[in-house]
């Protein structure tokens, strides 16, 4: 009975053991939890710097593709099929060239009926004059005769006018770029056949659309300086010539026309350019410490602000417009912003705690 009593005894003192040891590791891992609940409250140490706002001219890079300021659209004044196009894609023409004509079956029929017409009404004006004359017809009748001969001559002269124009010609020295119609195809009034580039003047041009922030930057007259891909180790003038006045309605962007001086090089259509524009406006921008920036990619990124309690931060994005050795200059996202945060940005979120240190 002794023994039984002792064994239990036994047991009971190893249960009250472990459950001491359980409730050691218990206090200790609360106490750990504590520790490190408070550690992550601790404040990030950041510091400041003033953004200091400047005036500077921006420079815009924008491509395109050489051409030919007047370049031109060359169709048909009249309707017709096309018999033959004498040129094709690239093609080298000369001024006052045929380059296509109509089938003019119809054209030379629509002629000759008007000649005839004008025949039948000279001999109706010669009979009524005579009668006329011999006071057989009266003044109307003969004046009706004469309005009836002029109507055939006029009408003779358009028809011979369209026949003239069923052809097309080349308007200057150019290059052939796009055959938009076929031999045999329906050509209506207008349609454009062919698209020519004239080089006579050496008058090249590259056009590109810009939005509409850029294009309150720029102006007429604006320098630019223009890099071909054809001829690397050159860099070409060029001018604004011309500003689109309206977006255009499928791109939504405006359209630029930048004069381009060869200087005695040799230039095609559809030559690929870089244009760089030193803009003549003004635009005041905002300069930070490049250690300012976080998460920057391409032209976006983002700046940390010190919130009035002086313990929380704003994460507040921005438009960059270029870096420049230790310095960002940004074009937008900082207006009435005076202060960035520098140093401790790597370290914050937009719930940090933070403590400004001089």
């Amino acid at each position: 009975m002794r023994s039984k009593n002792c064994f239990m005894k036994k047991i009971f003192s190893s249960i009250t053991s472990l459950l001491l040891i359980a409730a050691t590791f218990t206090y200790t891992g609360c106490s750990d939890n504590k520790a490190q609940s408070s550690n992550t409250e601790e404040s990030v140490i950041v510091r400041t710097q003033p953004v200091e706002i400047t005036d500077y001219a921006p420079a815009l890079e924008y491509s395109g593709a050489i051409a030919s300021e007047t370049e031109a659209k060359l169709s048909f004044k009249i309707g017709g099929v096309i018999s033959k196009i004498y040129v094709k894609e690239g093609d080298r023409v000369h001024k006052g060239q045929l380059l296509a004509t109509l089938d003019l079956t119809e054209i030379n029929a629509q002629v000759q009926q008007a000649k005839q017409n004008v025949e039948k009404t000279s001999r109706d004006l010669t009979r009524v004059k005579n009668l006329f004359d011999d006071t057989a017809a009266t003044l109307e009748r003969y004046q009706n005769a004469q309005t009836q001969n002029n109507v055939a001559n006029e009408s003779l002269r358009i028809a011979q006018f369209n026949q003239q124009y069923a052809q097309i010609r080349a308007t200057d020295e150019g290059t052939i770029i796009q055959k938009i119609m076929n031999e045999g195809e329906l050509a209506s009034v207008g349609a454009p056949v062919l698209v020519m580039n004239a080089t006579s003047n050496n008058d090249w041009v590259v056009r590109f659309g810009v939005s509409d922030k850029d294009w309150a930057l720029i102006n007429k007259g604006d320098v630019a300086s223009i890099e071909i891909d054809a001829y690397p180790n050159t860099k070409f003038k060029g001018i604004v010539n011309k500003i689109a006045a309206a977006a255009d309605a499928v791109s939504g962007t405006y359209e630029i026309e930048v004069k381009v001086l060869p200087e005695g090089k040799k230039f095609a259509a559809g030559l690929f350019a870089t244009i760089k524009l030193n803009s003549g406006a003004q635009q005041e921008v905002s300069v930070i410490p490049i250690e300012a920036l976080t998460e920057a990619d391409g032209k976006t990124g983002y700046v940390y602000l010190l919130n009035n309690d002086k313990t929380s931060v704003t994460k507040k994005q921005v438009q960059i417009a270029f870096i420049e050795k230790d310095k960002v200059v940004i074009r937008s996202g900082l207006e009435n912003v005076s202060d960035v945060i520098t140093d401790g940005v790597s370290y914050l979120t937009e719930t940090s705690k933070v403590k400004r240190t001089p």
